[in-house]
């Protein structure tokens, strides 16, 4: 059974495939789709008469990529890793692109077949240059730290960013960043005695350091210029104002420290849209006074306007009403008033959130539910018997009128009526407690 997405070999059996053709999953067992469409373009049958394309795309650390020519006609196809021409020895590497889709890339970067960057491909990585390379690689961190180290004690003003073996293990390039030029003669002589191999240093900019290191920008992505972003265009605060954003540095800066790269991205289509929009200079002359310029919607064609001598107020008005204020000002012609055009304006309303299909708020999860602990006090409190409490309320209400009532003293010389219940004088019950613990307590005593 033939694999649908990889293509097959002069065996009839799937390019890649792990179960000799029998996978009957359509896709191919050792990677992804993607990887396997590319194999099955690059290794396609060409027409009669034609050679297949005997230059790679070949990728190393950090998505680094150069463009290595097969000259001894070996079977490579993409995925595989081999040994190619480095400076000197030999360097190790993976194929990212082979094929017809690799004339594409090398007339994007603007190189030819008989460019001096095109070198050689040696042989495929045997085990051996394999074990090599990976221990290579291993060494890097180390290096790197020590390398930072040194750099310290001699006080240059750079940054070490990167550190990267060649293949065989014989050299290492280091990547530095400076604002200014730095003689580093005496640092390659320290890195070369304390790693006893041949140093190369690679001074690169922030947007490549970026793009080297990699890291998640603030829309939430991986880097674009770690990812697919290869020339980096020149970026002005001019696209910022284009698009009427603020000039923040703080939200237009990227990672990097330079302004972004997707601020770009749409600058061409605002230009395209600002064409049929005045001039922000352009002074509006109405019957109640002069009107400037305050800001703008440019996909909405809204423009804010306000007095000159009123400054408080805003106007919104459309694009045509602009034009038309315009169109009267260049003869020698003043219009109504702004008031009167913004009472013109339709402002079409937001359609808010919907519960069409029976759900319940969206916010539903935001608000932090009551403790368990606290609801149950409150039923405690509110689970009284009504009696106590009517109890408790009619002596509450009998001792605020007595409190409010004045004081009569009785009045000796006046005759006390018949029937009279003789007025007693308040006994105090704090002092018959204190009285009866004394009783008690004597009492214990003699017995």
């Amino acid at each position: 059974m033939a694999c649908g997405s990889c293509g097959t070999t002069e065996n009839g059996v799937p390019r890649g495939c792990k179960s000799n053709g029998n996978c009957g999953s359509g896709s191919c067992g050792s990677g992804s789709e993607k990887l396997a469409v590319f194999d099955w373009l690059s290794n396609m049958k060409l027409p009669s008469g034609q050679e297949r394309y005997n230059i790679f795309e070949v990728r190393f650390k950090n998505g680094r990529k150069h463009f290595y020519k097969n000259v001894d006609n070996l079977p490579l196809t993409m995925g595989d890793i081999i040994a190619v021409e480095g400076s000197p020895g030999h360097d190790i590497g993976t194929i990212s692109l082979a094929g017809e889709l690799v004339k594409v890339q090398m007339k994007k970067r603007k190189i030819t077949e008989d460019h001096e960057d095109v070198k050689k491909i040696y042989r495929k990585a045997t085990q051996r240059d394999i074990d090599v390379w990976q221990a290579a690689r291993a060494k890097e961190e180390e290096t790197q730290r020590r390398g930072r180290e040194i750099l310290g004690k001699l006080g240059l003003q750079m940054k070490l960013s990167d550190v990267e073996y060649q293949g065989d293990g014989n050299k290492a390039t280091f990547y530095y960043t400076a604002d200014a030029r730095v003689d580093f003669r005496q640092l390659i002589r320290d890195l070369a005695g304390a790693f006893s191999i041949r140093v190369e240093m690679k001074q690169v900019g922030a947007r490549q350091e970026a793009a080297r290191l990699g890291g998640v920008g603030s829309c939430g992505r991986e880097l674009c210029c770690s990812t697919w972003l290869t020339d980096f265009r020149k970026v002005t605060t001019s696209a910022a104002r284009y698009q009427q954003l603020s000039l923040n540095p703080l939200k237009l800066a990227g990672q990097c420290g330079k302004l972004k790269c997707c601020l770009n991205f749409e600058l061409d289509t605002y230009l395209d849209a600002l064409k049929s929009f005045p001039k922000q200079d352009v002074v509006l002359k109405t019957e109640k006074g002069d009107a400037v310029f305050v800001k703008m919607d440019i996909f909405k064609k809204h423009l804010w306007y306000t007095y000159k001598e009123e400054r408080f107020k805003w106007f919104r008005l459309t694009l045509d009403q602009v034009q038309e204020i315009i169109e009267l000002n260049k003869n020698n012609e003043k219009s109504i008033s702004l008031e009167e055009y913004e009472s013109d304006v339709e402002i079409v309303e937001k359609v808010s959130f919907e519960d069409a299909a029976g759900q319940d708020s969206l916010t539903r999860f935001d608000t932090p539910k009551p403790s368990k602990r606290r609801r149950n006090n409150r039923n405690k409190r509110k689970k009284k018997p009504v009696a106590a409490t009517v109890a408790k309320t009619s002596n509450q209400n009998k001792n605020n009128q007595q409190k409010r009532k004045p004081k009569n003293k009785p009045n000796q010389n006046q005759p006390k009526a018949e029937g009279a219940r003789p007025n007693k004088p308040r006994r105090n019950n704090r002092n018959r407690k204190n009285n009866k613990n004394q009783n008690g307590n004597s009492a214990k005593e003699k017995s």
